[in-house]
């Protein structure tokens, strides 16, 4: 594998253990591992762009990792909505590309908003239905700011990602009854029971998982819904996932520090918003992550033994 591209896998993992988002962390390192072994992922990859106009690009991963695939063609949408206001990358060809939120960063320290959207393999029951269609399909935003952390929503359109199933398995612990149900379609508590996930918010979580499948696997021609081959299975198959990227220049229709001083000051008013019973303040999305990143960046990741005896060997 080209040691640059293992170094940005492992930056993205860290990334999102030091957030607190286990189930994209380091968790993962022995399914990329089965999957490159057996031929379901490129190590070698080289990437090409295809201009599409002034503002969009098709970006081919060549089945290479996700994490470097996206990482790469976002470089190239901050680049097109700073020339042009506004940019649109479309990926074909990729694979599992981890923590949405670590792309949305990239972007905000560039001063770029950014959209990310990816498609993912089958496995959350539309609502009204027993059976899966879409995947969990996450979607981010990153808004940048002039003297605060930038605002990042990364959050899948399913109640949780699968990872966070996994990781419940992995702990041993029981898990809400909104994750997830059992192959009749009942919610279950037991991770370990759980066969397709429940779209966020019922018929808008639903709704917004059709939309990503649409920008991301019809847009650009790849495969969607349960045609997408599987995550877990089919090791020696390349999975051709599609994601896609916009950029926007927050200088686009006012100037950029006024944008980005708004953005402070939005935060500033949120925490001073009065907080409910249980809660000690109101926190932007992205914060509690960040609040987590702060203190495990001194003190460490927690891992289980498990993972790191794997991690060891």
């Amino acid at each position: 594998m080209i040691e640059e591209h293992a170094r940005i896998v492992a930056d993205v993992l860290v990334h999102a253990d030091l957030r607190g988002v286990h189930s994209h962390g380091v968790l993962r390192t022995e399914h990329y591992v089965k999957r490159l072994n057996e031929g379901g992922m490129n190590p070698r990859a080289e990437f090409t762009i295809e201009q599409k106009g002034m503002s969009a690009a098709l970006f081919d991963g060549d089945n290479g990792m996700g994490h470097v695939v996206v990482k790469e063609a976002m470089d190239h949408a901050i680049k097109l909505s700073k020339e042009n206001g506004i940019g649109i990358v479309g990926i074909v060809n990729s694979s599992h590309c981890g923590a949405l939120s670590y792309f949305a960063e990239q972007a905000a320290a560039e001063e770029t908003i950014s959209m990310i959207m990816t498609q993912t393999d089958s496995a959350v029951v539309p609502f009204g239905g027993s059976q899966p269609y879409f995947g969990t399909n996450p979607i981010a935003y990153g808004f940048p700011a002039k003297k605060q952390k930038p605002i990042i929503l990364d959050m899948a359109t399913s109640n949780v990602a699968l990872g966070k199933v996994l990781h419940a398995k992995e702990q041993g612990t029981s898990i809400p009854d909104n994750w997830g149900v059992d192959d009749n379609g009942n919610p279950v508590t037991d991770p370990n029971l759980v066969k397709h996930l429940l779209p966020v918010g019922g018929p808008k979580g639903y709704g917004l998982a059709l939309t990503v499948d649409v920008m991301t696997g019809i847009l650009t021609g790849s495969a969607f819904g349960p045609s997408i081959t599987t995550m877990y299975g089919d090791y020696g198959k390349n999975r051709h996932l599609a994601h896609v990227i916009i950029t926007i220049d927050p200088g686009l229709f006012i100037e950029k520090d006024q944008f980005l001083s708004n953005i402070d000051q939005m935060i500033q008013e949120l925490h001073e918003v009065k907080p409910a019973e249980g809660f000690s303040s109101v926190l932007v999305p992205g914060e509690p992550e960040q609040l987590k990143e702060e203190t495990r960046s001194t003190e460490g990741i927690p891992v289980s033994r498990s993972i790191y005896d794997y991690l060891k060997s």
